[in-house]
C-alpha cells in the first residue's frame, strides 16, 4: 500500500487539530498518577512536546484540547497559544467514567471545520503526517504481531472498505492497525456529529469512537482513505513496556525541532 503525494495537488491543507486528552492513563502508573498521560515523557521530551513541534513544523494554526484527568497541567504548560497556533481547552467532567466516544462528542460546539484528531499517547515523526493534511485521510500501519486493537481492510486504491474489532477475528485479507490518528471534511464531520448526538443521547458513552466510524463506512456514509505510517518510526504508549519501546525508537540522540514556547 503506497500513499500517493499526487492526490495532494490543489487540495487545501487542514489547519485545525484536535487531541484527546482526557483518560487517566491508568496503564502508565504511578508515572501518571499526578500528570496526564500526554506529558509523560519520552527521552526527555514529553508527548506534548512532541506533538507541538510536529504540529508547528506542518502549519497548524490552532489546536482543541479535550481535557479531563490533571487538566490544570496541561494548561499550564501551554497556554492559549504556542508558536503559531492558537489553543482552546474543553474539559470533560466525567472523564473517569466516560471512553473517547464521549471526548470527541465535546469537542462538537467547538470545530465548525476540517480538522485532524490525535490521541495523547503517539509518538511520531512529523513526516508522517505529510499526507495526513488533507480530509478524509486514515493513518494506518501493516498489522504485525507486536500490534493490538482495531484492524481495517484497504482496497486497491487505499481506500478503507472495512472496520474489525479486536486482532482475534479470523480473515483472509490483509488488514492494517489503526494508528488513531484521522482526518475530516466538514461534511464528514457533520455527519458524526449526528452519530454522536444519537450515542450520547442513549447514554453510551463508554465506548469508542471506531463504532461510529465502523458503522458509517459500512453504510456509505463516510469514506477514509488510507495514509501508511509504515516508512518512518511510530508508537502508541498506553503502559511502560511501550515506554521503553519508543525511547528506543526515539532515543535522545535524534531529538530535533523546536521547543514548545
Amino acid at each position: 500500500m503506497n500513499s500517493d503525494s499526487n492526490n495532494n495537488i490543489g487540495k487545501t491543507r487542514i489547519t485545525t487539530a484536535l487531541l484527546l486528552a482526557a483518560g487517566t492513563g491508568s496503564r502508565l502508573f504511578p508515572i501518571t498518577e499526578n500528570s496526564p498521560k500526554c506529558l509523560t515523557l519520552v527521552s526527555d521530551k514529553s508527548i506534548l512536546e512532541r506533538l507541538i513541534t510536529n504540529l508547528k513544523s506542518q502549519g497548524f494554526k490552532r489546536l482543541v484540547i479535550v481535557t479531563g484527568h490533571k487538566s490544570n497541567c496541561i494548561m499550564d504548560y501551554l497556554g492559549d497559544k504556542t508558536g503559531d497556533i492558537t489553543i482552546e481547552y474543553v474539559h470533560s467532567e466525567l472523564y473517569k467514567t466516560t471512553n473517547n466516544i464521549y471526548s470527541l462528542w465535546m469537542a462538537r460546539d467547538l470545530i465548525k471545520e476540517p480538522f485532524v484528531l490525535f490521541e495523547s499517547d503517539l509518538v511520531l515523526s512529523s513526516a508522517l503526517l505529510d499526507n495526513m493534511m488533507y480530509p478524509d485521510r486514515m493513518a494506518v500501519a501493516l498489522m504485525q504481531p507486536w500490534l493490538n486493537g482495531t484492524t481495517v481492510s484497504i482496497d486497491a486504491e487505499n481506500n478503507i472498505t472495512r472496520f474489525q474489532k479486536g486482532t482475534t477475528e479470523a480473515y483472509t485479507d490483509i488488514r492494517y492497525k489503526t494508528v488513531n490518528i484521522y482526518s475530516f471534511s466538514l461534511k464528514s464531520w457533520e455527519g458524526i456529529v449526528k452519530n454522536l448526538n444519537h450515542h450520547i443521547n442513549d447514554g453510551d458513552v463508554n465506548c469508542y469512537y471506531e463504532t461510529i466510524f465502523s458503522d458509517m463506512v459500512d453504510d456509505k456514509s463516510l469514506a477514509f482513505q488510507s495514509v501508511s505510517f509504515d516508512h518512518s518510526p511510530w508508537y502508541e504508549i498506553d503502559n511502560a513496556k511501550d515506554l521503553a519501546n519508543a525511547e528506543l525508537l526515539f532515543p535522545k540522540d535524534i531529538i530535533t525541532g523546536a521547543t514548545v514556547s
